[in-house]
């Protein structure tokens, strides 16, 4: 809730509030009752045939005015409006938001308590809950992940598919909702030269298949297993714990050609994945692990192309 003003800054908008109501009220009594012309004061004439009157405006507004400014004394006096004063209902936006909360809390939470109870696959095969979990992922995921969650190749993953770069446990899939993610993958070009690092990408175009095993991939095996099996495992299969993707499975979020990888190893990704605990209740985060859950696949497609893994 914003903090009220300071006592300089409060004083002086009680200055300016009833002071402008001042103001008012002597304008609005000069124009009716001190300022009138008499009946035989000569007439102007604009452009021969514009003449300018010196009647004052009707009287019922005189009235409405004098009602409006009552209704703002009113106002003034019950709630918050003169600088540090809060107005004798005591009444603020933070308590009413937090009286809403409140009884929104406690109004949902059977049904909460319920949803809360159930695991992603059973929340899975309630179609209300789908429908407010689609809704959901549209308004705080789709901007990045896409409407359909289909990703967008060199920047968000696809998450309708069975690459799950951070791990598609259930648990793993609502950490990186909750806290969010932040890939940690270094530059190489200093360590290992351009020539090196050219090299390498070629290599793991082809690692995981019999191919990597040639003679002409010994140096790229040496240097992969001396920088890059900590992070990405041995044989590069990724380390979902550490984020680290599977580099055999020939799903590339950054791109698959020599190059694009060669980009990834030398300059490194530093992909984000904002943490939505502070956006999102409980219920609603399980909602959209459980829709995840239901959209995502069992295999990855036979010939990705730009596709999209970093999840």
């Amino acid at each position: 809730m914003p903090e009220l003003p300071s006592s300089f800054w409060g004083g002086w908008i009680i200055v300016l509030t009833v002071g402008s109501l001042l103001v008012l009220v002597g304008l609005v009594l000069s124009v009716y009752f001190f300022d009138r012309q008499p009946d035989d004061h000569a007439e102007v004439v604009w452009d021969e045939t514009l003449r300018e009157g010196n009647h004052p405006a009707p009287l019922w507004w005189f009235w409405l005015i004098v009602v409006l400014l009552v209704i703002s004394v009113v106002y003034l006096l019950l709630y918050p409006g003169l600088g540090r004063y809060r107005g004798t209902l005591g009444w603020s936006q933070g308590h009413q938001l937090a009286h809403s909360e409140q009884r929104y809390a406690d109004e949902f939470a059977a049904p909460h308590a319920t949803l809360l109870g159930q695991s992603l696959s059973e929340l899975a095969q309630n179609h209300l809950a789908m429908d407010a979990a689609l809704s959901l992922f549209r308004v705080h995921c789709g901007t990045c992940h896409g409407e359909d969650a289909g990703g967008v190749a060199g920047y968000a993953p696809n998450l309708t598919d069975a690459a799950w770069q951070w791990g598609q446990r259930d648990e793993e899939i609502l950490a990186s909702i909750t806290a969010g993610r932040q890939a940690a993958m270094p530059p190489w070009r200093m360590a290992l030269g351009d020539d090196s690092v050219t090299v390498l990408a070629d290599y793991l175009k082809v690692i995981g298949t019999q191919a990597a095993d040639g003679p002409q991939y010994e140096q790229a095996a040496a240097t992969f297993a001396g920088s890059c099996s900590v992070c990405h495992g041995a044989s590069g299969e990724g380390k979902p714990a550490l984020g680290a993707p599977d580099l055999t499975d020939g799903y590339w979020l950054y791109g698959s050609s020599v190059d694009d990888i060669a980009h990834s190893i030398a300059r490194g990704r530093q992909g984000r994945m904002p943490a939505h605990a502070d956006r999102l209740s409980e219920v609603q985060i399980r909602l959209l692990a459980a829709w995840l859950v239901s959209r995502s696949g069992s295999t990855l497609p036979e010939s990705p192309i730009q596709s999209v893994r970093d999840k």
